[in-house]
């Protein structure tokens, strides 16, 4: 392995300095051994980093030539030029403290299209990625495989109408399974790029919802007997770049995990920018999956609000990350996974050292959201103002509707003695204000 400064020379590990720090390599809410609810931040949150954006992305985009020109994209051989990525990777990784990373397999090393060679170069850096695990006490949040970049997944993988590529698609998971399993990981993630169709026209979606469904249960299958103890996610996405996801949202995929008989293996891991295309707020799609007891994990990003497609970009909104942070408190926290930075610095963010800012302004935000609503819950009547809407339920003819010894024609007779009810205010903008103040 190569020298721990190699690639971000004279940046130095990222500590804690508080909020009065005015030094933008420094953490100022990031406190990872505080106590919050009963357990240090770093537990809470339990950051990881996107593999995939943070060391393969090029700031290329359809207009545009590449502008994150690093070097360890630079040499010519794929499996050396994995290395050196995995160096820096691990190197950024241990100067930000960021406890656990996430990644495709096509993010580790090129894949061609030769299955084995595929293979090789797999295992190749998945003994090297132990090594670098075992020096920094990094862990493996999740593994996944790509089954939407090449071009023989251009109508789906798992739900391709040419079982070909379906099979190729099962030769990447087992290989993604055997890196996962070898690393450690913790969980092992399916979201899927293409699974969805262009036009109902030429698609049978009833098959192909069934053949997902297939695909899952033996991908699951292979995993337990290979001794894989960890949760699988499903990650839910609307559109982009099909026209309709099978995985559109969280109750769409609920929905399909109880009809397949998959609820005991899988949870969600849950986007935000995906939430969002989706027609919800991020806050929903987390209180839908929290409600059912399978909110795993998520990636945090935003989307721009002038663009109605998947920006990436790092996360800073503090309102929304301090509403989403009372959903996770609640809840219990994440089932297996975490806090995954599924986002990109912007194309014209062109230093090494532009990672750093992304990084610690999203974990600083995190951090500040969570201190937050653990002093929302604790301080305030948040949790009694909600409560008290749903009083009614408590007792008498409420408390019987939710038992079920109601019947229709109890209602109308209920309705009609007690008379028209009270107007009761939800007090909306006082709460509003209420997560402002403790910000």
């Amino acid at each position: 392995m190569s020298n721990s400064s190699q690639y971000f020379k004279g940046i130095e590990k990222i500590k804690f300095e508080g909020i009065q720090s005015d030094n933008p390599l420094a953490y100022r809410w990031y406190d990872e051994q505080r106590v919050v609810a009963g357990k240090t931040l770093k537990e809470h949150l339990r950051f990881a980093c996107a593999y995939w954006h943070s060391f393969c992305g090029n700031g290329g985009d359809p207009f545009g030539e590449p502008t994150h020109l690093f070097s360890w994209n630079e040499i010519a051989d794929p499996v050396d030029r994995a290395k050196a990525k995995m160096d820096a990777a691990f190197e950024f990784m241990s100067k930000l403290g960021l406890p656990f990373y996430c990644f495709h397999d096509v993010d580790v090393v090129d894949y061609g299209n030769d299955v084995a060679e595929n293979e090789r170069r797999l295992q190749a850096l998945t003994a090297y990625a132990k090594q670098h695990q075992d020096a920094s006490g990094i862990q493996l949040l999740w593994g996944t495989a790509n089954l939407f970049s090449h071009r023989r997944y251009m109508n789906g993988a798992a739900t391709n109408p040419d079982f070909a590529v379906l099979a190729h698609a099962g030769a990447q998971v087992k290989a993604a399974m055997d890196a996962t399993i070898a690393l450690g990981g913790q969980n092992y993630v399916f979201w899927g790029g293409r699974e969805g169709y262009m036009s109902l026209l030429n698609t049978n979606m009833k098959r192909e919802q069934e053949h997902l469904a297939r695909f899952l249960q033996v991908s699951r299958d292979y995993a337990r007997s290979n001794g894989f103890k960890g949760k699988f996610f499903i990650e839910p996405k609307p559109c982009e770049p099909t026209k309709h996801q099978y995985d559109y949202d969280s109750a769409t995929v609920i929905g399909f995990l109880r009809q397949h008989g998959l609820l005991e293996d899988f949870s969600l891991n849950i986007e935000v920018n995906h939430a969002t295309l989706a027609g919800h707020t991020f806050q929903h799609e987390l209180q839908v999956a929290a409600d059912a007891g399978l909110l795993g994990s998520i990636d945090a990003n935003r989307g721009d609000y002038q663009n109605g497609w998947d920006t990436d970009q790092f996360p800073n909104n503090i309102n929304e990350l301090t509403e989403a942070m009372l959903i996770i408190l609640e809840a219990g926290g994440f089932k297996g996974g975490g806090i995954n930075f599924d986002a990109k610095i912007r194309r014209n963010s062109t230093d090494p050292q532009d990672l750093f800012h992304a990084h610690i302004g999203g974990m600083d935000t995190f951090a500040r959201a969570l201190i937050a609503a653990d002093a929302i819950l604790q301080q305030s009547d948040y949790k009694t103002i909600r409560s008290n809407r749903y009083a009614s339920f408590d007792n008498g003819n409420g408390k019987a509707f939710e038992a079920g010894t109601l019947k229709l024609e109890d209602l109308r007779n209920i309705a009609a003695a007690a008379g028209e009810p009270a107007v009761a205010s939800g007090r909306q903008e006082y709460l509003e204000n209420l997560v402002n103040r403790f910000i």
